[in-house]
């Protein structure tokens, strides 16, 4: 597909003008956040600020990670709080007939074990896992979460302006968020493999995603108004936004989440970096608080909602 092609259907979105946190800047985001999310539901931003060093940093010490023997890697395996290792073959997604052909690691927001929410036994709360082996993922992927926490909360000001709300109207839900950041390993896939996905067709568990993609490619998203599969380029300098079902609940559809799926037909091992960026466990989503007179989705908790889909996807969570 030529590159306008790709453009037009998956915009690219500067987002420096929430830098200076002016209601003019965040509100000509806020137009053009609106116009993807209700159009493609993916768009590329760029002008965020994170520092090229910073995604490099979390790339390599990643890429160390994977390059591990699996026992080794193992020492480090998912736990309850869905923090550690995910081994191949760990995650399906709703409907696929084959596991997914990816590993990842993942981490959270760190807790100690005598944090309160973590002490009154609040799922997917406490540490992170960090393998001795590669010392330098621990500061590298900290450094890449921060940033991503960042850039997440100023979407989230524009979403809520996009919205019709006020634009802090997000940020009492994140004092605490249940944000995850995974960086996501997919071996090269067989040139027979017709039915096999790095990740099968799916859409997103929490509200707005952040993707760093290597320059492999496969990302691909179903356009919808012809149910096509269309490529998401990696772009230099920039991340790929997507709206995932918490957001889409909460906003009773007005920004759904639109499914997409992985391929790696690079011949060579694929590296991303995603970053879900959910609301605290407790936060009440809610279609009604967002303007809904007619919600087409009951009451219910972040938390609750996220574990629905783990319970669901992750094999790890079956075994205690």
């Amino acid at each position: 597909m030529p590159e306008g092609a790709v453009h037009q259907s998956l915009p690219v979105i500067d987002v420096s003008p929430l830098m200076d946190a002016s209601e003019s800047g965040i509100r000509a985001v806020a137009v053009e956040i609106h116009a993807a999310c209700t159009g493609p539901g993916f768009f590329y931003i760029r002008g965020h600020g994170v520092p090229d060093a910073v995604v490099a940093g979390a790339r390599d010490q990643a890429a160390r990670f994977f390059h591990l023997a699996p026992e080794v890697k193992a020492n480090t395996k998912a736990n309850q709080m869905h923090r550690g290792w995910h081994a191949m073959g760990g995650a399906v997604m709703e409907g696929a007939k084959k596991a997914d052909l990816k590993e990842f690691y993942s981490m959270g927001l760190d807790l100690p074990l005598d944090h309160p929410v973590v002490a009154a036994g609040q799922k997917l709360r406490g540490p992170n896992q960090w393998p001795a082996e590669v010392p330098g993922l621990r500061p590298a992927m900290e450094a890449y979460y921060a940033e991503m926490m960042r850039v997440g909360g100023l979407l989230m000001k524009a979403i809520a302006v996009s919205l019709d709300l006020p634009r802090d109207f997000f940020a009492p839900h994140y004092t605490l968020p249940l944000q995850r950041t995974q960086a996501i390993f997919y071996p090269p896939q067989a040139p027979d493999d017709t039915d096999g996905f790095g990740v099968a067709p799916h859409t997103d568990f929490g509200c707005i995603t952040l993707l760093w993609q290597d320059g492999s490619g496969g990302l691909e998203v179903r356009e919808r108004q012809t149910g096509q599969w269309i490529p998401a380029p990696p772009l230099p300098g920039t991340f790929v936004i997507n709206v995932g079902d918490l957001l889409g609940r909460w906003s009773n559809d007005r920004f759904a989440s639109t499914p997409h799926r992985v391929v790696n037909r690079s011949g060579h091992e694929r590296m991303s970096i995603a970053t879900f960026h959910d609301p605290n466990f407790d936060a009440p989503i809610d279609p009604r608080a967002l303007g809904a007179t007619e919600p087409r989705y009951a009451p219910t908790t972040s938390g609750g909602h996220i574990l629905e889909c783990f319970d669901k996807a992750f094999s790890y969570r079956k075994k205690d």
